[in-house]
C-alpha cells in the first residue's frame, strides 16, 4: 500500500486485516501456526495482520484454508479488490499507452450530469485543445516511460470531450490562476488554449470560475490536488504516482466541502475573463506568472 493512498484506503486495508485476524483468532491458532500452514514467514503473517502489506487473492484464499473458513474467501478477495481500485499507479494504467484510458473512461464521462473540477496543475481534459493535449500528453509520455500513443490518446480524449457541446450534461470548473500561467507547448499552443477556454464561458453549460492567485486563503481553502466530481458519487483525485477513486460518503463529504469552499474563491465572467487575458497577454510579453 502506497502512502499516497487516501483515508478510505487505509481504512478498507485496516478492516479487511481485521477480518482475517479475526479468522485467525476464532481457529485458536497463533501468527507462527498460519504462517506454517501457508507455508511463507512469520513476518508476512504480521506484515498482512496490521495492514502494512496488501495481500494477494492467493494470499487471502491460503489464509482462510490455514483458518478452516474456505467460504469466507471470496468474500474477502472481492473486499481486497475493492481496496485496491481505489489507488491506481499510473503505470499500470497506461501499461499499453495512454489511448486505452481516455475510452474507457469516455462511458463515465457520458453518463456523467453535472461535472464538478478543480484544475490545480494543468487544463481540465475536457477543456483542453488539441495542441494542448498533445503537448502535456507528450511531456507524460516521457516521464513515465509509457507507450507512445500520443496521437490516438489526443484523437480519443477529443472525442470524449464531445460532451461539453453534446447532451444534458452541466460543468463547474475551477481552475487556479496559475494554471494560466504554466507553459505548456509553445506560445501558440498556449494562446489557442487560453483562447479556447475564452470561447467556452459562453457556453450554457458551463460555470467557468478562476481561482486568483492573490486570493486570501487563510480561512477557506489551500490549493489541492487536482479532482474531478461525477454526479456527487464518485471522485477521481490525480496525483503524481496515481489515480485515486473515492467513493466513501465521508471522503465525498469532504471533497464537496472544499469543492463550495474554493467556489467562494473563484471569480467568474468579467472578471475571469479579465485573468485569462492577462496571461494572453504575458505570453505576447514574453513573461510567466500570475
Amino acid at each position: 500500500m502506497s502512502h499516497f493512498a487516501t483515508p478510505g484506503v487505509r481504512e478498507a486495508r485496516a478492516a479487511l486485516a481485521a477480518r482475517l485476524r479475526e479468522l485467525r483468532l476464532d481457529a485458536g491458532i497463533t501468527g507462527k501456526e498460519l504462517a506454517g500452514r501457508c507455508g511463507w514467514s512469520v513476518a508476512k503473517s504480521s506484515r498482512i495482520e496490521n495492514a502494512h502489506t496488501a495481500p494477494s487473492d492467493a494470499d487471502i484464499r491460503a489464509w482462510c484454508t490455514a483458518c478452516d473458513a474456505d467460504g469466507q474467501a471470496a468474500d474477502l478477495v472481492a473486499a481486497n479488490r475493492q481496496a485496491d481500485s481505489m489507488y491506481v499507479q499510473w503505470k499500470r494504467l497506461q501499461r499499453t499507452g495512454m489511448r486505452r484510458l481516455q475510452e474507457t473512461s469516455a462511458h463515465r464521462y457520458e453518463r456523467t450530469r453535472l461535472f464538478r473540477v478543480y484544475a490545480s496543475h494543468v487544463i481540465p481534459g475536457y477543456l483542453q485543445t488539441p495542441g494542448y493535449a498533445t503537448a502535456l500528453m507528450s511531456t507524460i509520455a516521457a516521464f513515465r516511460g509509457t507507450p507512445d500513443d500520443v496521437g490516438e490518446a489526443v484523437e480519443a480524449r477529443m472525442r470524449r470531450s464531445r460532451v461539453v457541446h453534446e447532451g444534458d450534461h452541466r460543468f463547474a470548473t475551477l481552475i487556479e490562476e496559475n494554471v494560466l500561467h504554466h507553459r505548456v507547448g509553445g506560445a501558440d499552443v498556449m494562446a489557442g488554449q487560453l483562447g479556447s477556454l475564452l470561447a467556452t464561458m459562453a457556453l450554457p453549460s458551463m460555470s467557468l470560475g478562476i481561482i486568483p492567485a492573490a486570493a486570501p486563503r487563510e480561512q477557506v481553502m489551500w490549493p489541492l490536488e487536482q479532482f474531478t466530481v461525477f454526479d456527487d458519487a464518485h471522485i477521481h483525485v490525480e496525483l503524481l504516482a496515481a489515480k485515486v477513486t473515492v467513493t466513501a460518503p465521508g471522503e465525498l463529504e469532504l471533497y464537496l466541502r472544499a469543492f463550495a469552499r474554493l467556489t467562494e474563491l473563484a471569480v467568474y465572467g468579467a472578471e475571469a475573463r479579465a485573468l485569462i487575458l492577462k496571461a494572453i497577454e504575458a505570453l505576447d510579453a514574453g513573461t510567466t506568472g500570475p
